[in-house]
């Protein structure tokens, strides 16, 4: 369902505005019901969309990704066999075995990308949405919002997995190559990542009435 901003009754005159990164439109910010959005009149961009997950939602998605990345970096994500001989590897075994050889730069952009950013997100995300469940504003509220969004590019949880699953493809030829419960639990908090850290999470500003400064 599309609605038009400038033109919706239920938007105060005292709401917060909001500017279309395409033309640079100032419009009221209105009240969008579930599945509603809001477009541009002047360009048709798109604007706002109505939340599609509720605080406790998010919360107990958050929750289930803490989870998924424990299990992530405590299971092997993928185990090699020859002969006889086998051979697995954690995310953290990864990280280290890059740190052990002259690539150092990539084995620490590595683990901030697959480990720490991910990580550092779903701590964010559940000591601020603990709070917004309750009706509060968490301590610290503008500098963990806008540090999930510096976070978010930094977050490479998807690449790591497609490269882990083109190195699958390259030596099942010439290995019994086997996923672990690591790559499963990777792939299910990929999805989840991208389901929590989206547009629901910042209408928390609005939605507590957090001012930007």
């Amino acid at each position: 369902m599309s609605t038009d901003l400038a033109t919706r009754p239920d938007a105060p005159d005292d709401a917060p505005l909001i500017i279309c990164e395409h033309c640079d439109s100032v419009y009221r910010r209105p009240s969008l019901a579930r599945r509603q959005s809001a477009h541009c009149q002047r360009c048709g961009a798109l604007l706002e969309r109505g939340r599609h997950l509720s605080t406790d939602q998010l919360l107990a998605l958050s929750i289930a990704a803490a989870v998924l990345f424990l299990f992530a970096n405590a299971f092997p994500v993928l185990s090699i066999s020859l002969q006889g001989l086998s051979n697995e590897a954690t995310l953290w075994q990864t990280v280290e075995a890059l740190a052990q050889g002259r690539i150092t730069l990539i084995a620490l952009v590595t683990g901030l990308s697959i480990i720490f950013a991910p990580g550092l997100q779903i701590i964010l995300l559940i000591w601020v949405l603990v709070h917004a469940r309750s009706g509060r504003i968490a301590p610290g509220f503008r500098t963990c919002m806008r540090a999930l969004e510096h976070l978010r590019p930094w977050s490479m949880l998807e690449v790591c997995l497609l490269g882990i699953l083109v190195a699958i493809i390259k030596l099942a030829g010439m290995l019994d190559v086997h996923p672990g419960l690591g790559l499963w639990a990777m792939a299910m908090l990929t999805v989840l990542i991208i389901l929590i850290g989206g547009r629901d999470i910042r209408d928390l500003w609005n939605e507590l009435g957090v001012p930007s400064r």
